[in-house]
């Protein structure tokens, strides 16, 4: 079956069909680097880095490029009010956002430009479309004229009539239309400035990414990517420069991934439920983050709260035990060929289920049902008093291939940490308070196979580390 993805240019799910066979161009928008990262912005990392996971599983070499907008006025801003140069805060918040992707199991990209290090391509792309009529100068800003482009509109689905109605002049700027939108920036007093055709300045927003995609990947991509809120503007003078630029189309498929909500709310600073990605990390496993964010198809609203954190933590330590006892297993398993067949074809067949859900737009929900059903046959399988080797391989090799793809490390004992292990032992008591056995037993049998040993005494249970040779 093939890839099929929802094109948010023709609003309709396409068979994927790359510019060149067994290679794929990926741009995906990254961030404007003046603080700290937000549990929203972990989002699009972590849903395209499983897109990317996934073009490589079928076999695709993917060059996947993420930028950073290391000049702009909320980064000069931050500088101001920090009392630092710009390139300080922007390499700071760079490494930082790093960091907190890394820790949520995101790969390098291919390439991670930069907007100071693209300023000869942005000044050239700025040049040409002036030179072509796209664009003009007033007084050291340059503006492009999205009324030169017929197919303006094309990806946010709105007429020409209705952006007009919705665009204004902000006091200072001397553009001939509303819809006109700023490529350059004339420099303030002060400010970080780059020397131009049209005197010292910066570059406006929407064009570095044009200039970028341009450079690292070509005049036509496959798949162009970012969060919904990116879509117009920000997408939609993108595909207008890129286009009147190169005269081709500039991304074949377009991708955008939906909001957060936070308790059920919009995530806003004003509300004071602003969540940084740093902050979360810090209080909970990433792992556990990276698997709550895929539980729910990337194009639609997911809703974060602790309980349902919580709950994802708990679905993830069932698929981990699942594949802690098969590694247990393994050790006493013997060559029973005339038995398994019933068994690898009901792996077989999840396998495919796995690679159907993926192919259909990257659904990661249904995906991790394919996991959950992978866990309870393996579970089921694990109750017999004999198993297979080939068996207990078959389920771990699906297991760890569907992991990886979503970009969930399973982990070892020595992954787990004492706090990890405290919050085990709570939710066992609670759970035999509540006459919960089973959970309680697979929580023991759990930690037994990390090597972890449980006391119960009449003051609570104790835990200790076994050792290795015991």
């Amino acid at each position: 079956m093939a890839i099929t993805i929802y094109n948010t240019l023709t609003q309709e799910k396409e068979p994927f069909k790359p510019l060149e066979n067994g290679k794929v161009r990926m741009y995906v928008c990254g961030p404007t680097v003046y603080n700290y990262i937000h549990i929203g912005n972990a989002r699009p990392a972590i849903v395209f880095d499983t897109v990317r996971r996934y073009l490589e599983y079928k076999g695709y070499d993917v060059d996947y490029v993420l930028n950073f907008t290391d000049v702009d006025d909320k980064i000069i801003n931050a500088a101001n009010e920090l009392g630092e140069a710009v390139p300080d805060v922007a390499n700071r918040f760079i490494d930082a956002y790093l960091a907190d992707v890394e820790a949520l199991g995101v790969k390098k990209a291919t390439y991670n430009p930069r907007v100071t290090e693209t300023m000869e391509d942005i000044i050239h792309f700025i040049s040409k479309l002036i030179d072509k009529g796209h664009a003009y100068e007033v007084d050291g800003d340059v503006y492009f004229k999205p009324r030169s482009f017929d197919g303006y509109g094309k990806l946010s689905h709105q007429s020409i009539d209705e952006l007009r109605a919705g665009a204004r002049i902000q006091v200072g700027e001397k553009k001939e239309d509303p819809l006109d939108f700023a490529l350059w920036k004339k420099a303030k007093d002060g400010e970080i400035a780059w020397e131009s055709p049209w005197g010292q300045g910066r570059p406006g927003w929407h064009i570095e990414c044009s200039a970028m995609a341009r450079k690292y990947l070509g005049e036509t991509i496959d798949i162009h990517a970012g969060g919904q809120d990116l879509t117009f503007p920000h997408h939609e003078n993108e595909i207008a420069q890129s286009e009147t630029m190169n005269e081709k189309p500039f991304a074949n498929y377009w991708m955008h991934n939906g909001y957060i909500n936070i308790d059920n709310e919009k995530m806003s600073k004003s509300l004071g439920n602003f969540v940084l990605t740093k902050d979360i990390i810090a209080s909970h496993n990433p792992q556990v983050i990276r698997f709550f964010m895929l539980s729910v198809h990337y194009r639609n609203p997911i809703n974060f709260s602790e309980e349902l954190l919580q709950g994802a933590k708990n679905s993830l330590d069932r698929v981990k035990n699942a594949y802690t006892n098969l590694e247990h297993r393994s050790q006493t398993s013997m060559d029973l060929a005339d038995e398994s067949d019933e068994w690898l074809e009901i792996i077989n067949r999840l396998n495919h289920a796995f690679e159907a859900a993926m192919d259909d737009d990257f659904n990661t929900a249904n995906a991790i049902s394919v996991l959950f059903e992978l866990t309870k046959e393996a579970n089921r399988y694990l109750e017999k008093k004999q198993t297979a080797t080939d068996v207990i391989k078959a389920f771990q090799e699906s297991m760890e291939s569907v992991l990886d793809v979503l970009g969930v490390r399973i982990g070892t004992e020595e992954d787990l940490l004492d706090e990890e292990i405290e919050a085990l032992l709570k939710e066992r008591t609670e759970a035999r308070k509540k006459r919960d056995f089973s959970r309680a037993d697979e929580i023991r049998d759990s930690l037994k196979a990390k090597n972890i040993i449980l006391e119960d005494t009449p003051q609570g249970t104790r835990w200790k580390r076994a050792s290795h040779e015991s």
